[in-house]
């Protein structure tokens, strides 16, 4: 197996192009120059071109910004703002064993249960581990515990409201004591059981409708508030022009902070931007790291943002939001086969591991048996069930992954993930090494998606004139966020590339002997920075030696899959197929320059940041060892798993030594 890549921060920050050093800019502007002749079209074979002049860029731009007041007023007009009413008790009004309540249908939209107000049957509400079904009244019964946090599964034809930040109200936060001392807070204490807590709902045709767009956001993962006006810039700026999602919203799945827990109000700030409701669940880097349990790791997530799991219908499509980090992780739980060694000293050295406690397990079970068997489950965690960019490592996969499939048999599904920075479109039967070897899996049984992240690679890199870094990915991508497009219940992906228009989907390179050495040099230098730095020079020119030696011409395809083709046609002639380089049939990773994306890499190695030396998701093409000297035109046409087909077109030039 592979080793896994570390998902550590880098330690280079984002400097603005032309601050570099000297021999920096130098090999920046060799890298600028490709990027030069480089002609992106990239566009649906059913659109025109993109104009790009600055006339036109400059109305598009007042068109956005019409277009985004026009979104905000119709949210503003039509969000149901309100809360959960918890109506308090003094411990003498109930048995403290059992919470009470109701669902009820909020009519004046003011929160408060009236007697008037007729109450909603069949609405599934749970204590994280019981779920039961409210009468036709509205009316349930749940076991209370001391610490847990109750809510209701939105159902279709419903919403429940939203706060002024936009954040989904559904669920109440029981701890009498509170949390134990915690560095940020946690969860005040919340007293003696409630009289009752009961969930207001609004009537709404748009979450009943079978259509549905839903943003699925990966790692937003601010560190400071730099980066949070980085965030605001850059995908938050493109969410706020967007209205497509006001039915379903947004969820942000994990790693919505970088472990500063104070920034939780930022965040709100930057969501009350979004035009629909925005849900949350954690990530590591949302813990309470010093939590002494796992019980209480995610207390001041459960009081600033939601609970720690839950569920939501939206549509035809049931959406299971679920905690997959364990914090701190325990050798007698998660190191009984010793594949997670820094599980084992949970005091000294707490660390953290992909699972769903037991509660979590039974709560899914439970929650699973009453969703009908035609609805398309959408399963999200932080930590993927699997992954491809760390199938060799046990903790940042979920240990239970092979009984979430039991629990999913026979249903329309597909797994939605962040934590690892990248964007791995994985389809149903694809397979690799680790999952093998590590799980005793042997194909994925729907579809599983990692959604790449709004942070990037970790907001590294030089700064774009936007205002927000480059931050291309580990895998060669760049931040953006995903879209699951359901109809019924079926689904169809969707990446957004920050800053960009949909149909920006890849980007081309050329992998050369010479930027094979140059890859070599560079990391060494990076190193040990003795003396002037490696220069990879003009990449969109290739010598003989070049050709001879094997040169590629690169698709990285980010959103591409088992099902897609990319074809390259060399100055008119007839498109040829380039080859996957991972095949998804249980392979181990292919790792090393060879298999690198070599535009991100160009940035990577001179600007800072992870290195995209693997990726599920690149296509070669080798290039005529007898290739004529002069001016050459690739023209690339990538074709999704759904038929959608791109277009991107790269320059370059073939003489006979440099």
């Amino acid at each position: 197996m592979s080793g896994a890549v570390s998902l550590t921060r880098p330690t280079s920050r984002p400097v603005r192009a032309g601050l570099a050093t000297l021999s920096a800019v130098a090999i920046a502007s060799s890298a600028l120059a490709a990027v030069a002749v480089q002609t992106t079209t990239a566009t649906p074979a059913s659109a025109a071109p993109a104009d790009r002049n600055d006339v036109n860029r400059s109305a598009a731009n007042r068109s956005d910004a019409n277009r985004n007041d026009a979104n905000r007023n119709d949210w503003d007009a039509s969000a149901y703002r309100g809360k959960v009413e918890v109506v308090p008790g003094d411990g003498t009004d109930t048995d403290g064993k059992t919470l009470t309540g109701r669902v009820f249908l909020d009519a004046d939209r003011d929160s408060s249960s009236d007697r008037r107000e007729r109450g909603v049957a069949g609405v599934l509400v749970s204590n994280g581990r019981d779920v039961v079904t409210t009468d036709r009244h509205g009316r349930y019964r749940l076991p209370a515990h001391d610490n847990m946090t109750v809510f209701i599964t939105q159902p279709a034809g419903y919403q429940v409201p939203v706060d002024e930040h936009n954040i989904a109200q559904f669920h109440y936060n029981h701890l009498p004591a509170g949390s134990p001392e915690l560095r940020y807070g946690g969860i005040e204490p919340t007293g003696p059981l409630p009289k009752a807590v009961n969930f207001p709902l609004v009537e709404s045709r748009f979450t009943k409708n079978r259509e549905q767009d839903c943003v699925i956001a990966g790692d937003l993962q601010t560190y400071n508030r730099t980066e949070v006006g980085y965030a605001r810039a850059g995908a938050i700026a493109d969410l706020a022009k967007r209205n497509d999602y006001a039915s379903c919203g947004a969820l942000f799945i994990g790693d919505v902070v970088g472990d500063d827990l104070s920034l939780y109000p930022d965040v709100k700030d930057l969501v009350r931007e979004l035009n629909g409701p925005v849900r949350f669940l954690p990530g590591n880097h949302d813990l309470d790291y010093d939590a002494r349990t796992a019980e209480h790791s995610f207390d001041t997530f459960r009081a600033q943002l939601a609970p720690a799991y839950y569920s939501y219908d939206v549509g035809r499509a049931h959406v299971v939001a679920l905690n997959t980090v364990r914090y701190p992780c325990t050798p007698d739980v998660d190191n009984v086969d010793g594949r997670r060694p820094n599980c084992d000293d949970p005091v000294g050295s707490p660390s953290y591991n992909g699972r769903l406690d037991e509660n979590q397990l039974t709560w899914l079970e439970r929650d699973l048996a009453k969703v009908p068997s035609d609805k398309l489950i959408v399963v999200a965690g932080h930590i993927p069930l699997l992954t491809f960019a760390d199938e060799g490592s046990a903790r940042h996969q979920v240990d239970q992954v092979r009984e979430v499939y039991e629990l999913l048999k026979g249903r329309k599904a597909v797994s939605v993930a962040g934590h690892t920075h990248s964007i791995e479109n994985m389809k149903t039967g694809d397979l690799f090494k680790g999952w093998r070897d590590i799980f005793g899996v042997e194909g994925l049984p729907f579809p599983h998606i990692t959604a790449g992240a709004v942070s990037g690679d970790w907001y590294s890199g030089e700064l774009t004139d936007k205002g927000y870094p480059v931050a291309v990915g580990r895998d060669g991508a760049r931040p953006g966020v995903l879209t699951l497009e359901i109809k019924g219940n079926s689904f169809t992906e969707r990446f957004t590339v920050t800053g960009e228009k949909d149909d920006v989907q890849m980007q081309l390179g050329v992998n050369s002997p010479t930027y094979r050495q140059w890859y070599a040099d560079r990391q060494a230098w990076n190193k040990n920075k003795q003396g002037p730095a490696p220069e990879l020079g003009d990449t969109s020119v290739i010598d003989r030696a070049d050709l001879t030696g094997t040169t590629w011409l690169t698709t990285n395809f980010w959103m591409g899959s088992t099902g897609s083709k990319v074809k390259v046609s060399l100055d008119g002639g007839r498109a040829r197929e380039a080859v996957r380089t991972q095949r998804a049939r249980g392979e181990d990773q292919l790792v090393g320059p060879e298999w690198s994306d070599p535009h991100a890499v160009a940035r990577q190695l001179v600007h800072g940041g992870s290195v995209a030396d693997r990726t599920m998701h690149l296509w070669r093409f080798e290039l005529p060892a007898d290739l004529r000297p002069g001016t050459h035109r690739a023209t690339v046409t990538a074709t999704d798993a759904h038929g959608r087909t791109f277009t991107d077109t790269l320059r370059f030039t073939v003489v006979e030594e440099r």
